[in-house]
């Protein structure tokens, strides 16, 4: 793993010990950035279920403002600190351990772009979608969800719409852009 672009381009990430996160790959990461790029910069970024941390780095990189990043597991929170280190990202970049769902139920921040990248097969990207959904949700623009493509189905929202769903093998990403007014 590796920040592919930006100031921090090229520089290797450190995996969570253990088989408890799985880290996106570098070839989803950069066709991810690729279709939201432009909208990363000068962005806030909220990384849910952040892993290794991967993903709010490479915003950050290409010129997000800020980025939180929330995971409860505390191995992958360590790491998500030595990446930040490593890659000089860690004054942009906020880091909380805390459960995803009572950390949305208690900011009070919004978010240009929230990517969401839970545990498969639990059925928490779908719960995760909904909570965004909600009228108090801190996605303000733009929402990434990252799952096995047998996970998939329609969910029904109202202030989110699914733009773009694209498969990279056994990873599908599934792009929800704020519904006009």
């Amino acid at each position: 793993m590796r920040v592919i672009s930006g100031i921090a381009g090229g520089q290797r990430l450190k995996s969570v010990p253990g088989s408890s996160t799985r880290p996106i790959t570098d070839r989803v990461k950069e066709s991810v950035f690729n279709i939201i790029g432009a909208e990363v910069e000068e962005a806030t970024f909220l990384d849910l279920f952040a892993g290794t941390g991967g993903v709010a780095i490479e915003a950050l990189s290409r010129g997000a403002r800020a980025a939180t990043l929330v995971e409860k597991n505390p191995r992958a929170i360590a790491t998500i600190r030595e990446n930040l280190e490593a890659t000089g990202l860690a004054g942009q970049a906020r880091v909380v351990r805390d459960d995803v769902f009572r950390f949305l139920g208690s900011t009070g921040e919004k978010y240009d772009v929230v990517y969401v990248a839970p545990p498969q097969y639990r059925g928490l990207w779908k719960e995760t979608l909904r909570t965004l959904d909600r009228e108090d949700s801190p996605a303000a623009y733009l929402i990434v969800v990252q799952i096995h493509p047998k996970e998939f189905e329609a969910v029904g929202l109202r202030r989110f719409v699914l733009e773009d769903k694209r498969q990279y093998g056994s990873t599908l990403v599934c792009i929800y852009r704020r519904a006009e007014d």
